[in-house]
Parts: C-alpha cells; sequence; structure tokens
C-alpha cells in the first residue's frame, strides 16, 4: 500500500493551506515532517517562510546592535624559499613575536642542521616499530633469575 493515498494527499493540501506546521501535518497524518515537506514540495504547494525567522506579528522585530571589532593590523611576512636561513618557524603566525630560526641553512634544505635533523627523521626498517620513550623492558634472563631465587 502506498503512503500517499489520495485521501492524505488531500488532508495535507487542506492542512498545508490552513498554516499549520509540518510536524503537526504529520502528526495528523501519521507521517514524519519530512514526509510532510517533501510531498508538499513534490505538489508544489507555495513555499512558506521559516519558523524561525518568522514574525507572528506579536512583536516588533528586535534591532540588536553590532559591535564592530576594530580592524586587525595586517602583518606581512617576507617569506623566501631561497635563501639561505633557516625557515623553521617560531610561535603562531598571528602573533606579534612570530619569526624564523635564521640560522645559516643547510646547501639546497630549508633548515639549518638542529632544525632539518628535528624536520626530518631517518626511515626505519620494514616491520621495525618505534621504540617507546621512558619505557626500560626487563630482560629475560634477569626475570627468570630473579623468581628462581
Amino acid at each position: 500500500m502506498s503512503t500517499w493515498t489520495p485521501e492524505r494527499i488531500a488532508e495535507i493540501t487542506r492542512l498545508w493551506g490552513e498554516g499549520l506546521t509540518t510536524a503537526e501535518i504529520g502528526k495528523v497524518v501519521g507521517v514524519s515532517k519530512n514526509a510532510v515537506v517533501g510531498k508538499a514540495h513534490r505538489l508544489g504547494l507555495p513555499a512558506r517562510p521559516s519558523p524561525i525567522r518568522r514574525n507572528n506579528g506579536n512583536s516588533a522585530p528586535v534591532s540588536r546592535p553590532v559591535a564592530k571589532a576594530p580592524p586587525k593590523p595586517v602583518r606581512q611576512i617576507a617569506l623566501s624559499t631561497s635563501g639561505a636561513c633557516c625557515k623553521w618557524p617560531f610561535g603562531h603566525p598571528g602573533d606579534a613575536d612570530f619569526h624564523f630560526c635564521g640560522s645559516p641553512a643547510l646547501v639546497n634544505k630549508p633548515y639549518c642542521p638542529e632544525h632539518y635533523q628535528m624536520a626530518y627523521l631517518p626511515a626505519r626498517a620494514k616491520g621495525e616499530s618505534r621504540p617507546a620513550q621512558n619505557m626500560q623492558r626487563p630482560v629475560a634472563g634477569a626475570r627468570r633469575a630473579a623468581s628462581a631465587a
């Protein structure tokens, strides 16, 4: 059996014309509000204003003063990747004290030796996991010797 019988369609059209909300129409007809919205659209029923923006005429529209924030000064940062100085950033680009390292960079690299080692980690062999920091594993022989004593 089809959800949209001729009786339901007539009921939706009538209730739509009366101005009921889609949720109210859905409760009367026995379908969801989204089903009502979809069927109203397919039937070409006239669109209604959003209930969120609806002004019932009971109150005047509330005008809220809008405070404008003063414009932030635009900071120009010259960024050249062709220079021979380290491009390691310090701070956040929006902060006033943002800057780059500036130390002499390695040949054809963007960073100085110190920052190069931080940026480029050597590749591990296949299947090798990263060693856990601050965690010591007990030696197998030491564990057995301790339990035998």
